[in-house]
């Protein structure tokens, strides 16, 4: 049975602002209803939302069951990029200006606003027994509900079958061994490793797995939790050391720090044969048959692997819960944005989320048709733990502070000790005072 952190978590935000049709301004092109055109109807639920490819096609039916189960509502849907997103919600939450129902990662990000009263309690609204109890928690703060989830993700390594094979490279069990494919691979002069860390998350998954694999499944635990090891122990500091060790013998190429992962320049160097290898999460399998559909039948994941003389197991996994629907405290239409969350979160859209877009279902009952989809739902399955994703599980202020020491690790202009230490300093800050 997999352990989960005792967190808060990322794991997609969507807002549904309910105003009158009438009061509605001109809709940017964005803006569509769930058929791509105006509804006449006297009541609009607006939802914000990150989805792309065949999740947001699935979101779209969803708003069109709900339209015709629902006459005279439209559901207008605004899609906006990953981070983009979190900023625009921040500002539209502070300025008391929330469209109503927004899509989170659950965790931290969505306990601030559930702290401010800016989230509705939907504990007696839904059914939690339709969810995966590991799927709701992050949701779920002092035993009342704030959203329903749709999806998991685990992160492993993906790399490029093919080239693998004409280089006779074999899926890595160690560390070790993991480093020789990359000097391999660089001496080919192929990319060993594809990263876009301009937005600095994508690099955070090499923080979480190298530390837990040498600290083991408690270091996070305990550093969150204040009940033993730092954010300053040695498990973090090896970890930071390792990524600079990776950036230095040319396991990325140059200026990862400025490429963008939402417009897809590291997938760019996959689809092109110049990187062999990225770490991402399982939503990267629905990006691909969206992208590069043909670049499929070149794809393989394993997990990443053990340190020998670390803590840490490949049966421990990072991942997290996302899409978590949550309906605002503001919206006019509350009780109407419920049943609309209900809907986005039904077994009918976590089916066609799971079988074409890649995702793994937060909700009960769902089937897996597809075989690529089966086979990383039982990664999942055989988890011994899950580390969730640290932005999304730390206070905000401490998630800032770790996603800037580990943009800058990979940027070498910091040292692993100077890193790790304020990183620390700020969990004292916030954590503690809690």
């Amino acid at each position: 049975m997999l352990k989960f952190l005792k967190r808060s978590m990322p794991v997609v935000s969507i807002l549904l602002v309910v105003l009158l049709a009438a009061c509605q301004p001109k809709a940017p092109s964005t803006n569509t209803s769930s058929s791509g055109k105006p509804n006449s109807g006297e009541k609009t639920l607006t939802v914000w939302h990150i989805e792309t490819g065949e999740s947001e096609e699935a979101l779209k039916n969803a708003a069109k069951r709900f339209e015709e189960k629902h006459p005279g509502v439209t559901v207008k849907l605004v899609r906006y990029e990953n981070d983009p997103y979190k900023t625009k919600l921040s500002v539209a939450m502070g300025g008391g200006n929330p469209p109503d129902v927004f899509h989170s990662w659950g965790g931290g990000w969505l306990k601030n606003f559930v702290d401010a009263g800016q989230v509705m309690d939907i504990t007696n609204k839904i059914d939690k027994d339709n969810y995966l109890e590991a799927a709701i928690s992050p949701a779920t703060y002092e035993g009342k509900i704030y959203g329903v989830p749709v999806g998991m993700d685990i992160v492993p390594v993906w790399y490029n079958k093919e080239i693998f094979a004409k280089y006779n490279l074999k899926e890595p069990q160690t560390y070790d061994e993991f480093l020789e494919i990359i000097k391999t691979l660089k001496s080919k002069g192929i990319i060993p490793l594809a990263l876009a860390n301009k937005t600095k998350w994508p690099g955070s998954f090499y923080m979480m797995y190298l530390a837990e694999r040498i600290g083991g499944k408690d270091l996070f635990n305990e550093a969150f939790g204040r009940t033993g090891r730092g954010f300053d122990d040695e498990a973090y500091v090896q970890a930071a050391t390792k990524i600079q060790e990776l950036v230095k013998m040319g396991a990325f190429s140059e200026g990862v720090n400025g490429l963008n992962y939402d417009t897809g320049q590291s997938r760019q160097l996959l689809y092109t044969g110049k990187a062999a290898m990225t770490i991402d999460g399982s939503w990267f399998l629905g990006t691909i048959r969206k992208e590069m559909p043909e670049f499929e039948k070149k794809l393989g994941f394993f997990m990443f692997p053990i340190i020998e003389g670390g803590k840490g197991t490949n049966k421990d996994i990072v991942g997290g819960v996302s899409p978590v629907y949550s309906v605002s405290e503001k919206s006019p239409n509350k009780d109407l944005a419920v049943e609309l969350i209900k809907e986005l979160a039904s077994k009918e859209t976590a089916q066609e989320m799971a079988n074409k877009a890649g995702v793994i279902s937060a909700v009960k009952g769902v089937k897996y048709e597809d075989d690529y989809i089966q086979k990383i739902n039982d990664v999942l399955k055989n988890a011994e733990f899950m580390q969730t994703y640290y932005d999304q599980t730390l206070p905000t202020e401490v998630a800032t502070e770790h996603l800037d020491t580990t943009q800058a690790l990979f940027g070498l202009s910091i040292t692993p000790e100077e890193a790790v230490k304020r990183v620390e300093q700020k969990a004292k800050e916030i954590i503690e005072k809690k």
